[in-house]
């Protein structure tokens, strides 16, 4: 009985870390925003982060789809209501980003780390809903914290203010 109290006790002040990780408060909605990102995407949820974006917490899936694309979601945490949409591809080399994109990798990550200085420590490539390429970057700041910097491929400039990641739960 006693065990049973303690993994109780653990798991409730594991999931209150969660919840309000580096003060921000991340609850209720996300499964509410995790059916909204499933149905924009059907598939399957390969992991879920709590960013805080322009002082607003707010949940990204990445989704495997059944259409066999990558997809990146956002939602309010909020609302639980979906507020972006990207297709995630493998490389700058992909069509629909080499088509459009004018900004090369090196230029990027130097905007990137301009607006965010620290390490880059993860890169993504992504298409925007409305069609247009961007570079993602996880940069890990000299506080330990990390914040994902997103600049347009086809302008140069950031593409949305950095978001603080809070912390992610599945792989990366």
């Amino acid at each position: 009985m006693n065990k049973k109290i303690v993994v109780i006790a653990l798991a409730s002040a594991f999931m209150s870390t969660l919840a309000y990780a580096g003060g921000h408060a991340h609850t209720g909605k996300m499964e509410t925003c995790m059916k909204a990102a499933l149905a924009k995407h059907p598939g399957q949820v390969l992991s879920l982060e709590a960013e805080v974006e322009n002082g607003k917490p707010i949940y990204e899936f990445d989704i495997k789809g059944k259409d066999g694309k990558e997809w990146e979601v956002e939602c309010d945490a909020k609302s639980g209501k979906v507020t972006e949409e990207e297709m995630e591809v493998a490389s700058a080399d992909d069509a629909a980003f080499k088509s459009k994109a004018k900004v090369s990798l090196d230029d990027a990550k130097k905007t990137a780390l301009a607006k965010q200085p620290g390490e880059i420590i993860e890169t993504e490539f992504s298409v925007e809903a409305n069609g247009n390429p961007s570079y993602e970057f996880d940069i890990k700041t000299a506080d330990g914290k990390e914040v994902e910097v997103e600049v347009d491929a086809v302008t140069g400039k950031l593409a949305e203010e950095p978001e603080e990641e809070v912390y992610q739960i599945g792989i990366e």
